[in-house]
């Protein structure tokens, strides 16, 4: 099992190396074999889709058990590396985060730098730190998850101002990535101008969002290695259904 989950690990840190690593993020076994079926050699789950579907919202909402098992049936699914949006890492510590995700045979997470308890941002420095517990921790089971270190900084939420966010991100960004962050993903950047700097000044593998002025040609062009989708499918299926559902009615 160890040997197995090292090789998909590896497998997963080089696909962000091979051209642009595209993943439709999943949020169920069902959805994830329709992923793997269609070609894709990763599957990435979202938690807002996730906890949608347990009956919670997003952000922290849900139990990390059932969060956890969800995504545990979407690994034993799917022959292909597992990559699972563990949000802000629910209050574990990093030992115990890790061990969790090796249990249900994920061999990456996303880990945000909100803070879902006080609001606003997690201070950059302890972010960092607490990534390289992860780093360290990873090491020590070896197995070398891949950790895609999500900045929030254009989030709203977040509370940077708009003139900030670049610079900001890029602070953030740099400090992750020497945690030992495999990637960064700089969620809600809008603009080509603003992911082309990014790209350029963190010097590490980007997770970009497709957009209205961001399709994946200009991504693959501006040197973005990663796309995911968050919950856009799930909730594409979910008002498919209901449009088809409401046809049902007399």
């Amino acid at each position: 099992m160890a040997t197995d989950l090292k090789d998909r690990a590896e497998r997963l840190r080089e696909l962000h190396g091979e051209g642009m690593l595209v993943l439709p993020n999943a949020w169920d076994a069902a959805s994830a074999t329709t992923v793997v079926d269609a070609g894709f050699p990763a599957v990435a789950t979202t938690s807002a889709a996730i906890a949608a579907m347990l009956g919670y919202p997003d952000g922290e909402g849900a139990p990390w058990q059932e969060m956890f098992a969800a995504a545990g049936r979407i690994a034993r699914a799917v022959p292909v590396p597992v990559t699972v949006d563990s949000e802000a890492g629910y209050g574990m510590q990093p030992r115990e985060l890790v061990d969790r995700l090796l249990e249900i045979g994920a061999v990456g997470c996303n880990l945000e730098d909100t803070d879902h308890r006080a609001g606003g941002l997690i201070e950059a420095g302890v972010h960092a730190q607490w990534l390289a517990d992860v780093r360290s921790a990873a090491d020590d089971a070896e197995v070398p998850i891949v950790v895609n270190a999500r900045v929030d900084t254009f989030l709203p939420a977040g509370g940077v101002p708009e003139a900030d966010r670049v610079a900001e991100t890029v602070r953030r960004g740099r400090l992750y990535r020497d945690a030992g962050a495999d990637c960064l993903y700089p969620i809600g950047v809008r603009q080509k101008s603003d992911i082309a700097t990014l790209v350029t000044e963190l010097a590490a593998p980007v997770n970009g969002n497709i957009g209205e002025h961001l399709d994946l040609a200009t991504l693959k062009e501006l040197g973005v290695a990663r796309v995911s989708f968050g919950p856009r499918f799930h909730r594409m299926a979910m008002a498919d259904l209901k449009t088809t559902v409401q046809k049902l009615l007399p």
